[in-house]
């Protein structure tokens, strides 16, 4: 996500142009749940831009993945089910060393990113990160830690550097992820709570946010299979499988390491044939 100041005149122009193949490859590996082979891509990526923000906010997201995958947060019944996402027992603690990882890439992030910003604050690479470190952290907060209401606060950061971003650049569309969820999540909050809580130029449409998370699935870049992921847990929400199948099948397809992709497939479509029975 973040492009920065390469110090080596001669090699900006070949680094800028192979940016985004390493990037592309950690996110191929991460999708797959290969989450240490992601991390060293990362690591090499990084290793040539120390002061890149984006490859820190992908490690992040890395340790984020890896742990949820590891609680079985990812899976569709829990991701469905309300009363679990607010089940205070934990099933599971948090692996400790991976929240010592998860919270330095955040700060990596974030450190990275301020000094541009203080530089440009409009800088769109830059707000993409911060985007991403807070929310990364949201969801760290919300399902890893039980906090889901104290991560309210940190997901309306999110929400606003993403909407700073769409301000500096409307096509930039992988920022509409996070305003889609924004939009999906304060929706589907309770009148009473929704009363207490204000996200920039978001007006609390369930419609809005699927909108938003389509574009994403269509133009996004970097997050268009995470709008896919979260397309189909929406659409599993709302009791519409076979809208759920869509996208289950396309990420399948293009993630076949990806074993949670094939059993959500499986579930959704033996689902479907019995009650077409």
């Amino acid at each position: 996500m973040r492009i920065l100041v390469v110090s080596v005149v001669l090699c900006v122009s070949a680094l800028a142009a192979a940016e985004p193949n390493g990037i592309d490859a950690a996110l191929q590996l991460m999708y797959n749940q290969n989450y240490p082979a992601a991390h060293e891509v990362l690591d090499r990526y990084s290793a040539t831009r120390p002061q890149d923000p984006l490859p820190y906010a992908f490690q992040a997201s890395a340790y984020l993945f890896s742990e949820l995958d590891r609680l079985g947060i990812l899976e569709s019944e829990f991701l469905t089910d309300d009363k679990q996402i607010a089940e205070k027992k934990k099933k599971l603690d948090p692996d400790p060393l991976v929240r010592e990882k998860f919270v330095r890439a955040v700060h990596d992030v974030e450190t990275r990113a301020d000094a541009l910003l203080k530089v440009k604050p409009d800088d769109p690479q830059a707000l993409f990160a911060m985007c991403i470190a807070q929310g990364v952290a949201t969801d760290y907060m919300a399902f890893v830690e039980k906090k889901q209401f104290s991560s309210l606060s940190v997901a309306k950061r999110s929400n606003g550097y993403a909407q700073q971003l769409l301000r500096v650049d409307p096509k930039f569309y992988d920022a509409y992820l996070t305003a889609g969820i924004s939009e999906y999540m304060i929706g589907s909050l309770p009148f009473f709570v929704k009363w207490f809580i204000h996200f920039d130029n978001v007006a609390g449409s369930k419609d809005r946010g699927v909108d938003r998370l389509k574009l994403v699935a269509r133009e996004g870049h970097y997050f268009k299979p995470f709008s896919k992921i979260m397309l189909s847990i929406i659409a599993l929400r709302e009791k519409r499988p076979q809208e759920a199948q869509q996208w289950l099948t396309e990420l399948a397809r293009d993630y076949p390491e990806n074993r949670l992709f094939r059993q959500e497939l499986a579930k959704v479509s033996t689902k479907l044939a019995v009650n077409a029975n």
